[in-house]
Protein backbone atom coordinates (compact mmCIF):
# COMPACT_ATOMS: atom_id res chain seq x y z
CA UNK A 1 0.00 0.00 0.00
CA UNK A 2 2.71 2.14 -0.67
CA UNK A 3 1.43 5.97 -1.37
CA UNK A 4 -1.52 5.32 0.37
CA UNK A 5 -2.42 8.69 2.40
CA UNK A 6 -3.90 7.34 5.65
CA UNK A 7 -4.67 10.56 7.90
CA UNK A 8 -6.00 10.48 11.28
CA UNK A 9 -7.19 13.65 13.75
CA UNK A 10 -5.51 12.84 17.04
CA UNK A 11 -7.72 14.20 19.65
CA UNK A 12 -4.46 14.49 21.97
CA UNK A 13 -2.86 16.84 23.81
CA UNK A 14 -1.48 19.96 21.51
CA UNK A 15 2.54 19.34 22.61
CA UNK A 16 3.33 21.32 19.57
CA UNK A 17 1.19 23.96 17.81
CA UNK A 18 0.17 23.05 14.98
CA UNK A 19 1.68 19.72 12.38
CA UNK A 20 4.74 19.02 11.92
CA UNK A 21 6.16 16.73 8.91
CA UNK A 22 8.88 15.05 8.99
CA UNK A 23 10.40 14.32 5.47
CA UNK A 24 13.58 13.67 3.67
CA UNK A 25 12.86 10.01 5.39
CA UNK A 26 14.87 7.44 3.44
CA UNK A 27 13.20 4.44 4.54
CA UNK A 28 10.51 4.80 7.58
CA UNK A 29 9.57 1.70 9.61
CA UNK A 30 5.90 1.79 10.46
CA UNK A 31 5.83 -1.91 12.32
CA UNK A 32 2.35 -1.47 10.37
CA UNK A 33 2.47 -4.54 7.53
CA UNK A 34 -0.98 -2.57 5.87
CA UNK A 35 1.51 0.24 5.27
CA UNK A 36 4.59 0.34 2.62
CA UNK A 37 6.16 -3.47 1.73
CA UNK A 38 3.62 -5.41 3.42
CA UNK A 39 5.88 -6.70 5.59
CA UNK A 40 5.78 -7.03 9.36
CA UNK A 41 7.86 -4.01 9.52
CA UNK A 42 5.91 -2.15 7.33
CA UNK A 43 8.62 0.31 5.55
CA UNK A 44 7.99 2.81 3.49
CA UNK A 45 10.77 4.06 1.38
CA UNK A 46 11.36 7.73 0.50
CA UNK A 47 8.80 8.80 3.54
CA UNK A 48 7.44 11.10 5.28
CA UNK A 49 5.66 11.56 8.52
CA UNK A 50 2.94 13.95 9.71
CA UNK A 51 2.73 14.93 13.97
CA UNK A 52 -0.08 16.78 15.82
CA UNK A 53 -0.02 17.35 18.97
CA UNK A 54 1.71 13.96 20.57
CA UNK A 55 0.73 11.73 17.49
CA UNK A 56 1.24 10.60 14.52
CA UNK A 57 -1.69 11.62 12.39
CA UNK A 58 -0.36 10.60 8.56
CA UNK A 59 2.56 8.42 6.89
CA UNK A 60 3.46 7.64 3.58
CA UNK A 61 5.46 8.72 0.73
CA UNK A 62 6.66 11.67 0.67
CA UNK A 63 5.10 12.92 -2.77
CA UNK A 64 2.02 12.79 -1.20
CA UNK A 65 2.85 14.53 2.01
CA UNK A 66 -0.43 16.89 2.88
CA UNK A 67 0.64 20.65 3.79
CA UNK A 68 1.71 21.68 7.46
CA UNK A 69 2.18 24.47 9.73
CA UNK A 70 6.15 23.10 10.26
CA UNK A 71 8.63 20.79 7.87
CA UNK A 72 11.66 19.17 9.38
CA UNK A 73 14.23 17.25 7.36
CA UNK A 74 15.09 13.96 7.69
CA UNK A 75 17.99 14.38 5.85
CA UNK A 76 17.74 10.93 3.43
CA UNK A 77 18.02 9.34 7.10
CA UNK A 78 16.63 5.84 8.71
CA UNK A 79 13.59 6.47 10.95
CA UNK A 80 12.00 3.80 13.82
CA UNK A 81 10.27 3.51 16.03
CA UNK A 82 11.58 4.42 19.58
CA UNK A 83 12.74 1.87 21.64
CA UNK A 84 10.81 0.57 23.87
CA UNK A 85 12.46 -1.17 26.82
CA UNK A 86 10.08 -3.28 28.80
CA UNK A 87 12.47 -4.65 31.28
CA UNK A 88 15.30 -2.54 33.42
CA UNK A 89 16.45 -2.08 36.95
CA UNK A 90 17.02 1.73 37.41
CA UNK A 91 16.57 2.31 41.23
CA UNK A 92 19.45 1.18 42.50
CA UNK A 93 22.66 2.68 44.42
CA UNK A 94 26.24 1.40 44.41
CA UNK A 95 28.66 -0.48 42.03
CA UNK A 96 29.87 -3.96 41.13
CA UNK A 97 32.71 -3.25 38.92
CA UNK A 98 35.05 -5.86 41.17
CA UNK A 99 32.51 -8.38 40.67
CA UNK A 100 32.37 -8.06 36.94
CA UNK A 101 36.05 -7.60 36.64
CA UNK A 102 36.40 -10.88 38.87
CA UNK A 103 34.07 -12.74 36.26
CA UNK A 104 35.64 -11.55 33.34
CA UNK A 105 39.10 -12.61 34.76
CA UNK A 106 37.87 -16.06 35.80
CA UNK A 107 38.90 -14.93 39.20
CA UNK A 108 36.72 -15.43 42.67
CA UNK A 109 34.51 -13.26 44.29
CA UNK A 110 33.09 -13.21 47.59
CA UNK A 111 30.90 -10.48 47.70
CA UNK A 112 27.42 -10.41 48.00
CA UNK A 113 26.07 -9.66 44.64
CA UNK A 114 22.51 -8.58 44.87
CA UNK A 115 22.90 -7.72 48.76
CA UNK A 116 25.69 -5.72 47.61
CA UNK A 117 23.08 -2.96 46.12
CA UNK A 118 20.48 -3.69 48.37
CA UNK A 119 22.89 -2.31 50.79
CA UNK A 120 23.88 0.62 49.01
CA UNK A 121 20.29 1.69 48.04
CA UNK A 122 19.01 0.89 51.01
CA UNK A 123 21.64 3.76 52.45
CA UNK A 124 20.90 6.11 49.66
CA UNK A 125 18.82 8.88 49.61
CA UNK A 126 15.76 9.37 47.71
CA UNK A 127 17.24 12.07 46.26
CA UNK A 128 20.51 10.18 45.37
CA UNK A 129 18.43 7.57 43.23
CA UNK A 130 16.18 9.55 41.61
CA UNK A 131 19.51 11.13 39.96
CA UNK A 132 20.74 8.12 39.15
CA UNK A 133 17.66 7.08 37.09
CA UNK A 134 17.66 10.84 35.79
CA UNK A 135 20.86 9.90 34.57
CA UNK A 136 20.68 6.49 33.16
CA UNK A 137 17.32 7.22 31.53
CA UNK A 138 18.93 10.30 29.69
CA UNK A 139 21.42 7.93 28.25
CA UNK A 140 19.03 5.39 27.32
CA UNK A 141 17.16 7.90 25.36
CA UNK A 142 20.01 9.47 23.52
CA UNK A 143 20.38 5.93 21.85
CA UNK A 144 16.57 6.04 21.16
CA UNK A 145 14.70 4.46 23.83
CA UNK A 146 11.73 6.54 24.28
CA UNK A 147 9.47 3.86 26.56
CA UNK A 148 11.05 2.20 29.79
CA UNK A 149 9.95 -0.06 32.08
CA UNK A 150 11.75 0.20 35.59
CA UNK A 151 11.43 -2.10 38.85
CA UNK A 152 11.94 -1.89 42.60
CA UNK A 153 14.31 -4.98 44.32
CA UNK A 154 16.65 -3.25 45.84
CA UNK A 155 15.12 -2.14 48.91
CA UNK A 156 13.21 -5.27 50.16
CA UNK A 157 11.96 -3.66 53.27
CA UNK A 158 8.24 -2.26 53.22
CA UNK A 159 10.09 1.53 53.63
CA UNK A 160 12.50 0.69 51.29
CA UNK A 161 10.58 -0.75 48.34
CA UNK A 162 8.02 1.73 48.60
CA UNK A 163 10.35 4.77 48.65
CA UNK A 164 12.19 3.04 45.49
CA UNK A 165 8.54 2.86 43.60
CA UNK A 166 7.63 6.19 44.24
CA UNK A 167 10.71 6.94 42.57
CA UNK A 168 10.52 5.17 39.96
CA UNK A 169 7.10 6.37 39.94
CA UNK A 170 8.22 10.21 39.15
CA UNK A 171 10.07 8.88 35.86
CA UNK A 172 7.68 6.48 34.23
CA UNK A 173 3.79 5.05 34.37
CA UNK A 174 5.72 1.66 33.87
CA UNK A 175 6.36 0.98 37.36
CA UNK A 176 7.37 -2.82 38.59
CA UNK A 177 6.84 -4.19 42.28
CA UNK A 178 9.76 -6.42 42.42
CA UNK A 179 9.99 -7.25 46.21
CA UNK A 180 10.41 -10.54 45.19
CA UNK A 181 13.61 -10.42 43.63
CA UNK A 182 15.58 -12.32 46.50
CA UNK A 183 14.67 -12.98 50.02
CA UNK A 184 15.91 -10.41 52.21
CA UNK A 185 19.05 -10.86 53.91
CA UNK A 186 16.88 -10.36 57.19
CA UNK A 187 14.99 -13.31 56.43
CA UNK A 188 17.95 -15.50 55.40
CA UNK A 189 16.66 -18.05 57.88
CA UNK A 190 12.71 -17.30 57.19
CA UNK A 191 11.84 -17.45 53.84
CA UNK A 192 8.23 -18.04 54.13
CA UNK A 193 8.14 -15.07 56.44
CA UNK A 194 9.51 -12.82 53.82
CA UNK A 195 6.73 -14.12 51.14
CA UNK A 196 4.38 -13.17 53.71
CA UNK A 197 5.98 -9.63 54.11
CA UNK A 198 5.86 -9.49 50.24
CA UNK A 199 2.44 -10.46 49.73
CA UNK A 200 1.14 -8.66 52.64
CA UNK A 201 2.21 -5.26 54.29
CA UNK A 202 5.03 -4.33 51.76
CA UNK A 203 2.26 -5.32 48.76
CA UNK A 204 0.00 -3.13 50.64
CA UNK A 205 2.58 0.30 50.46
CA UNK A 206 4.20 -0.39 47.08
CA UNK A 207 1.01 -1.11 44.97
CA UNK A 208 -0.42 2.46 44.85
CA UNK A 209 2.86 3.04 42.73
CA UNK A 210 3.13 0.20 40.71
CA UNK A 211 1.36 -1.33 37.25
CA UNK A 212 3.13 -4.69 37.32
CA UNK A 213 4.00 -7.24 39.97
CA UNK A 214 7.06 -9.44 39.59
CA UNK A 215 9.13 -12.23 40.89
CA UNK A 216 12.22 -13.81 40.78
CA UNK A 217 11.12 -17.77 39.89
CA UNK A 218 14.45 -19.14 40.28
CA UNK A 219 16.25 -22.01 42.15
CA UNK A 220 17.81 -20.12 44.90
CA UNK A 221 14.97 -17.36 44.97
CA UNK A 222 11.54 -18.20 44.62
CA UNK A 223 10.05 -21.25 43.87
CA UNK A 224 6.67 -22.16 41.72
CA UNK A 225 4.49 -22.05 45.15
CA UNK A 226 6.30 -19.13 46.33
CA UNK A 227 6.03 -17.03 43.33
CA UNK A 228 2.13 -17.84 42.95
CA UNK A 229 1.57 -16.51 46.27
CA UNK A 230 2.78 -13.73 45.12
CA UNK A 231 1.82 -13.37 42.01
CA UNK A 232 -1.66 -13.62 43.02
CA UNK A 233 -1.47 -11.41 46.02
CA UNK A 234 -0.43 -8.73 43.60
CA UNK A 235 -3.27 -9.25 41.16
CA UNK A 236 -5.75 -8.86 44.27
CA UNK A 237 -4.00 -5.46 44.47
CA UNK A 238 -4.65 -4.84 40.31
CA UNK A 239 -2.03 -5.37 39.32
CA UNK A 240 -1.06 -7.27 36.26
CA UNK A 241 1.34 -10.10 36.66
CA UNK A 242 5.26 -10.44 35.03
CA UNK A 243 7.67 -13.24 35.32
CA UNK A 244 11.29 -13.40 35.48
CA UNK A 245 12.03 -16.80 34.66
CA UNK A 246 14.16 -19.89 33.52
CA UNK A 247 16.87 -17.72 33.10
CA UNK A 248 19.37 -19.98 35.19
CA UNK A 249 17.98 -23.12 34.55
CA UNK A 250 14.60 -25.14 33.94
CA UNK A 251 11.84 -24.41 36.32
CA UNK A 252 8.36 -23.44 36.43
CA UNK A 253 8.75 -19.82 36.10
CA UNK A 254 7.39 -19.74 31.95
CA UNK A 255 4.46 -22.22 32.58
CA UNK A 256 3.26 -19.93 35.65
CA UNK A 257 3.57 -16.87 33.32
CA UNK A 258 1.47 -18.30 31.34
CA UNK A 259 -0.83 -20.10 33.69
CA UNK A 260 -1.52 -16.74 35.12
CA UNK A 261 -1.91 -14.93 31.89
CA UNK A 262 1.37 -12.48 32.66
CA UNK A 263 2.58 -10.06 29.59
CA UNK A 264 6.06 -11.58 29.97
CA UNK A 265 8.02 -13.93 30.90
CA UNK A 266 11.37 -12.42 30.81
CA UNK A 267 15.10 -14.14 30.16
CA UNK A 268 13.76 -17.63 28.60
CA UNK A 269 17.21 -18.75 28.46
CA UNK A 270 16.30 -22.36 29.74
CA UNK A 271 13.40 -23.67 28.09
CA UNK A 272 11.60 -27.37 27.34
CA UNK A 273 9.39 -27.97 24.27
CA UNK A 274 6.45 -27.98 26.50
CA UNK A 275 7.78 -24.10 27.55
CA UNK A 276 8.25 -22.77 24.30
CA UNK A 277 4.86 -24.51 23.01
CA UNK A 278 2.87 -22.75 26.04
CA UNK A 279 4.54 -19.36 25.43
CA UNK A 280 3.28 -20.18 21.26
CA UNK A 281 -0.32 -20.72 22.68
CA UNK A 282 -0.46 -17.79 25.22
CA UNK A 283 -0.46 -13.97 25.08
CA UNK A 284 2.80 -13.75 27.31
CA UNK A 285 5.55 -12.28 25.61
CA UNK A 286 8.75 -14.28 25.53
CA UNK A 287 11.14 -10.98 26.26
CA UNK A 288 15.14 -11.98 26.36
CA UNK A 289 17.58 -9.78 27.54
CA UNK A 290 20.94 -10.51 25.61
CA UNK A 291 22.84 -8.22 28.05
CA UNK A 292 23.11 -10.30 30.78
CA UNK A 293 24.07 -13.49 29.31
CA UNK A 294 26.75 -10.73 27.30
CA UNK A 295 27.94 -10.07 30.74
CA UNK A 296 27.91 -13.58 32.91
CA UNK A 297 28.90 -15.28 29.53
CA UNK A 298 25.94 -17.76 29.65
CA UNK A 299 24.49 -19.29 27.40
CA UNK A 300 22.25 -16.99 24.59
CA UNK A 301 18.35 -17.77 24.61
CA UNK A 302 17.41 -19.34 21.50
CA UNK A 303 15.05 -16.88 19.92
CA UNK A 304 14.84 -19.06 16.40
CA UNK A 305 13.15 -21.30 18.04
CA UNK A 306 10.95 -18.79 20.00
CA UNK A 307 9.71 -17.28 16.66
CA UNK A 308 9.91 -20.26 14.57
CA UNK A 309 6.94 -21.35 17.43
CA UNK A 310 5.09 -18.54 16.70
CA UNK A 311 5.82 -17.15 20.20
CA UNK A 312 6.15 -13.15 20.12
CA UNK A 313 9.21 -12.06 21.37
CA UNK A 314 10.80 -8.84 22.98
CA UNK A 315 13.89 -7.52 23.48
CA UNK A 316 15.00 -5.65 26.21
CA UNK A 317 17.92 -4.31 27.86
CA UNK A 318 17.50 -5.50 31.73
CA UNK A 319 19.79 -2.99 32.86
CA UNK A 320 21.34 -3.24 36.14
CA UNK A 321 24.22 -2.94 38.04
CA UNK A 322 25.26 -6.40 38.26
CA UNK A 323 24.46 -8.62 35.32
CA UNK A 324 23.75 -5.97 32.51
CA UNK A 325 24.44 -3.41 33.03
CA UNK A 326 24.04 -1.57 29.58
CA UNK A 327 21.05 1.10 28.65
CA UNK A 328 21.83 0.51 25.15
CA UNK A 329 18.89 -1.31 23.02
CA UNK A 330 20.64 -1.03 20.04
CA UNK A 331 23.81 -2.95 21.84
CA UNK A 332 20.88 -5.86 22.27
CA UNK A 333 19.55 -5.62 19.22
CA UNK A 334 23.35 -6.59 17.52
CA UNK A 335 23.53 -9.35 20.04
CA UNK A 336 20.02 -10.80 18.93
CA UNK A 337 21.40 -10.81 15.37
CA UNK A 338 24.38 -11.96 15.40
CA UNK A 339 24.19 -14.97 19.02
CA UNK A 340 20.35 -15.35 19.05
CA UNK A 341 19.53 -16.75 15.41
CA UNK A 342 17.05 -13.40 15.05
CA UNK A 343 17.34 -11.15 11.44
CA UNK A 344 17.50 -7.81 11.48
CA UNK A 345 13.71 -7.27 11.15
CA UNK A 346 12.88 -9.32 13.60
CA UNK A 347 15.60 -7.81 16.54
CA UNK A 348 14.17 -4.56 15.83
CA UNK A 349 10.26 -5.60 15.48
CA UNK A 350 11.02 -7.09 19.08
CA UNK A 351 12.75 -4.30 20.44
CA UNK A 352 9.74 -1.64 19.60
CA UNK A 353 6.93 -3.96 18.44
CA UNK A 354 7.80 -6.50 20.83
CA UNK A 355 8.12 -4.43 24.23
CA UNK A 356 4.95 -2.68 23.22
CA UNK A 357 3.46 -5.77 23.53
CA UNK A 358 5.36 -6.92 27.04
CA UNK A 359 4.02 -3.69 28.48
CA UNK A 360 0.67 -4.59 26.57
CA UNK A 361 0.41 -0.91 24.93
CA UNK A 362 -0.60 -0.52 21.42
CA UNK A 363 0.15 3.40 21.36
CA UNK A 364 3.98 2.98 21.48
CA UNK A 365 6.76 0.67 19.13
CA UNK A 366 5.10 1.49 15.75
CA UNK A 367 4.92 4.55 13.38
CA UNK A 368 1.11 4.50 12.37
CA UNK A 369 -1.77 6.91 12.47
CA UNK A 370 -3.09 7.22 16.08
CA UNK A 371 0.42 5.92 17.48
CA UNK A 372 2.91 7.92 19.74
CA UNK A 373 4.70 10.65 17.78
CA UNK A 374 7.98 8.55 19.08
CA UNK A 375 10.71 8.29 16.21
CA UNK A 376 14.44 7.81 15.90
CA UNK A 377 16.53 8.86 13.27
CA UNK A 378 19.33 7.07 12.55
CA UNK A 379 22.56 8.12 10.99
CA UNK A 380 21.87 5.52 7.75
CA UNK A 381 19.80 4.84 5.06
CA UNK A 382 18.43 1.73 6.54
CA UNK A 383 17.93 0.21 10.11
CA UNK A 384 20.10 -2.91 8.97
CA UNK A 385 22.78 -0.77 10.16
CA UNK A 386 21.93 -1.53 14.08
CA UNK A 387 23.30 -4.63 13.52
CA UNK A 388 25.61 -4.64 10.63
CA UNK A 389 27.33 -1.77 12.16
CA UNK A 390 27.73 -2.73 15.99
CA UNK A 391 28.84 -0.67 18.54
CA UNK A 392 28.80 2.78 16.40
CA UNK A 393 26.35 5.80 17.84
CA UNK A 394 24.06 5.70 14.88
CA UNK A 395 20.82 7.50 16.97
CA UNK A 396 21.39 11.20 15.33
CA UNK A 397 17.72 12.38 16.56
CA UNK A 398 14.76 11.28 19.43
CA UNK A 399 11.29 12.45 18.90
CA UNK A 400 9.60 11.97 21.86
CA UNK A 401 5.73 12.55 21.79
CA UNK A 402 5.68 14.77 19.30
CA UNK A 403 8.51 16.85 19.84
CA UNK A 404 12.58 16.96 19.43
CA UNK A 405 14.13 15.08 22.51
CA UNK A 406 17.59 14.66 20.86
CA UNK A 407 18.13 17.58 18.33
CA UNK A 408 20.06 15.95 14.67
CA UNK A 409 23.81 16.75 15.38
Amino acid sequence: MSGTVVVVRSGYGNEQAGSTAVVGIASLVTNDPAQGDGSPLGVIREAAVVIEGDRIVWTGESAGVPVTDHVSDAGGRAVVPGFVDSHSHLVFAGDRTEEFAARMSGRPYSAGGIRTTVAATRAASDEALSANVARYLAEALRQGTTTFETKSGYGLTVEDEARCLRVAAAHTDEVTYLGAHIVAPEYADDPAGYVDLVTGPMLDACAPYARWVDVFCERGAFDGDAARAILTAGRTKGLVPRVHANQLGHGPGVQLAVELDAASADHCTHLTDADVDALAAGRTVATLLPGAEFSTRAPWPDARRLLDAGATVALSTDCNPGSSFTSSVPFCVALAVRDMGMTPDEALWAATAGGAAALRRDDVGRLAPGARADLVLLDAPSHVHLAYRPGVPLVAGVWRAGRPVVPLG
